[in-house]
Order: structure tokens, then C-alpha cells, then sequence
């Protein structure tokens, strides 16, 4: 569903989160919350990193990114399986039991408060995938020979279309028009944009 790269074993990661305060812990999770409610923002490793210093946690970057990329993962795997938070925490200690009980009451709480709002999000964006217009070309032809044309020396629009889908992997797709559907064609598009000017 989702791959979890850490550069260490999800024990060590839990046992660097068993050492942090349960505030910044709790801050942490609320930083991951906003990130994965809001996909437009990341989080940010240095801040995060800075952020332990200044609480006096001595974590080099990889650390702090494993604790963020571990908890990340488990929240969007709950929040597209809408998971609830005692199913969201048997997971946590099905991958370690190194959990104490103050540090999955924290993950209880928050999901117990916010994991609705996250597997609506995550249902947004499932709804959504559809791919994004990168080009539309188009060209003027005209037929001059056919086996099953019956129409011959007419004009038609040959398009060809570049799409990205979710993933960045782009394809394209090709269609013909006559001259005809591609001015209906052509004044949908400006509809479209009239309509889009008034938002």
C-alpha cells in the first residue's frame, strides 16, 4: 500500500521515540497530522530536527526522518483502511513491542480526535487521481484516400493529448474530429475558461 524506508529496524526507531519527551512527541504527531490533512505542506526535517535540539534531544537527521516517515505511514495506512485508534495502536505493537502505554495513549488520543478527518482526506484523494492535462496538440488534415471513407478531400483535426497520471507517468492519447466537433470542442474550452474566470 504505502513502502516504509527506514534506515534502521522499526524497534530502533521506537526506541528513539521511547526517549523523547511525550510534549514533543506529541508535537510531532500533531506536525504529521497537518501535513497529511493539508498535502500541499511537508514536513520539515530541519525544523523537526532543530526543534528536538533546542527540547535537548541530541537526533541526527535520519533519526528524525525515520520517527516522521514511521508514524506517517502508519497514519495513512489507518486513514485509508479507517482504521480506528484501538486497531491504529495494536498495528504499532504488532510491528514492535518496544511501545510503552504513555506513547500509544498519545497515538489513541490523536487518532481518536482526528483519524475522520484524515480518512475523509485520504478518500478525497483517492476520488481525485485522475490525471493532469500537460499538452493538447492538434493538427489540420485532410483525406485523400481511404478503403472506407466515403468522404474524401475533407478536413479533419487529428489531437494528440499528453497526460500525467498520479504517479508522473505521462501517455498520451490521440483522436480524430471532423472540423465540426472540433469547434463544438473548441467552444466548450472557452465556456470552461468563462466559467473558471468567475471563481
Amino acid at each position: 500500500m504505502f513502502g516504509l524506508e527506514l534506515s534502521t529496524g522499526v524497534d530502533d526507531v521506537v526506541n528513539t521515540i521511547e526517549k523523547l519527551p511525550t510534549d514533543l512527541f506529541a508535537e510531532t504527531l500533531q506536525v504529521i497530522r497537518v501535513h497529511l490533512q493539508d498535502q500541499s505542506k511537508a514536513v520539515d526535517l530541519i525544523e523537526n530536527c532543530d526543534k528536538f535540539q533546542r527540547a535537548g534531544i541530541n537526533l541526527d537527521q535520519k533519526a528524525v526522518q525515520d520517527i516522521i516517515r514511521l508514524m506517517s505511514y502508519y497514519f495513512r495506512l489507518a486513514a485509508k483502511g479507517n482504521l480506528s485508534a484501538d486497531v491504529l495502536v495494536s498495528k504499532l505493537t504488532e510491528c514492535s513491542s518496544k511501545w510503552s502505554k504513555a506513547k500509544l495513549q498519545l497515538v489513541h488520543q490523536l487518532w481518536t480526535e482526528h483519524g475522520a478527518c484524515l480518512h475523509a482526506q485520504q478518500e478525497v484523494l483517492t476520488m481525485a487521481r485522475i490525471g493532469q492535462l500537460v499538452d493538447i496538440q492538434w493538427k489540420l488534415g485532410m483525406a485523400v484516400s481511404s478503403d472506407t471513407c466515403r468522404s474524401l478531400n475533407s478536413s479533419f483535426i487529428s489531437v494528440l493529448i499528453k497526460i500525467a497520471d498520479t504517479s508522473g507517468e505521462v501517455s498520451y492519447k490521440s483522436f480524430e474530429m471532423t472540423v465540426q466537433q472540433f469547434q463544438n470542442f473548441h467552444k466548450q474550452f472557452k465556456e470552461m475558461a468563462s466559467v473558471l474566470e468567475t471563481v
